[in-house]
């Protein structure tokens, strides 16, 4: 008597990667991250938190693979779908600018991916929260980085403003990282039912110091002013890296380029931090 028979392969080896891919360009990505993608299934590559200074399609051709391009609605409101539950019986892996854990979305993304039973794997990469060190400022001296959004008419928050207040009280740098509007929907249109995305937006150091400026001058608390020394820095981690240190109103007008923009607040310098910035006055 013959019998057939149905066999059911499970393989245990799917997963789902959180890679960094650095600052710059298609070859900052590690050996590790690199041989990961390589064993993936599908590539996706995470674009509305931050930007690389190469077009998508350079990962494609040193990575030897296709890549999805995944903006916030991808990430927020399909990666459950798309992400998770196909990481359930494919390799997957999920590419971040700098490094994986440099924003709540993604430390979100892995969560969820525990709570349903995918296994996970992180491969770190550098991001502006450590290679802000280019600028000669030690990076045990930061405090809490703050993040500064694009005003509007009827929206200005301050936030940031007592945290940079309460870093400088205890003698702690403050990096301010600038906005991005990447695939942003036009309201105007969004509310007449039709769907139309903005062309998208950088925040400048110019636009930021104008706003830090404007915050000072409503709450009057004199936690900096047009005189205090910052650091402005443009594309770190690239090869046309941009660094320029002075008073508040000379680097506003200092032309920096291209995005992406950084600002730094330093507190009390150390001997050596002082020297370096010399450098870039």
């Amino acid at each position: 008597v013959e019998f057939d028979c149905m066999v059911i392969v499970v393989n245990s080896c799917v997963m789902l990667y959180l890679i960094g891919v650095g600052l710059g360009d298609e070859r900052d990505i590690t050996v590790r991250g690199l041989d990961a993608v390589r064993s993936s299934d599908k590539v996706y590559l995470e674009y509305y938190t931050s930007i690389l200074g190469v077009n998508h399609s350079k990962l494609e051709e040193f990575y030897g693979k296709s890549i999805v391009l995944a903006d916030r609605n991808f990430v927020e409101e399909q990666a459950d779908e798309m992400l998770l539950d196909a990481a359930k019986f494919e390799t997957i892996s999920f590419l971040v600018v700098g490094d994986p854990f440099g924003a709540t979305t993604h430390c979100d993304l892995m969560l969820r991916a525990r709570k349903i039973g995918v296994v996970t794997e992180v491969i770190h990469n550098a991001s502006i929260m450590n290679a802000i060190g280019c600028c000669g400022l030690q990076l045990y001296s930061f405090g809490e980085a703050v993040s500064l959004v694009f005003f509007t008419e009827s929206w200005k928050p301050n936030s940031f403003y007592s945290k940079i207040s309460k870093n400088l009280h205890h003698g702690l740098h403050t990096l301010l990282l600038l906005d991005i509007k990447v695939k942003e929907p036009n309201m105007e249109m969004l509310a007449r039912g039709k769907t139309v995305f903005e062309a998208p937006r950088f925040m400048t150091i110019a636009q930021a110091i104008d706003q830090l400026l404007e915050i000072e001058n409503e709450l009057q608390e004199k936690v900096y002013s047009e005189d205090t020394l910052v650091v402005g820095v443009a594309r770190v981690g690239q090869k046309d890296q941009m660094i320029k240190a002075g008073r508040m109103i000379d680097v506003r007008n200092f032309e920096f380029g291209a995005p992406l923009h950084s600002l730094v607040i330093p507190a009390q310098l150390q001997p050596i931090e002082q020297e370096f910035l010399d450098s870039f006055m």
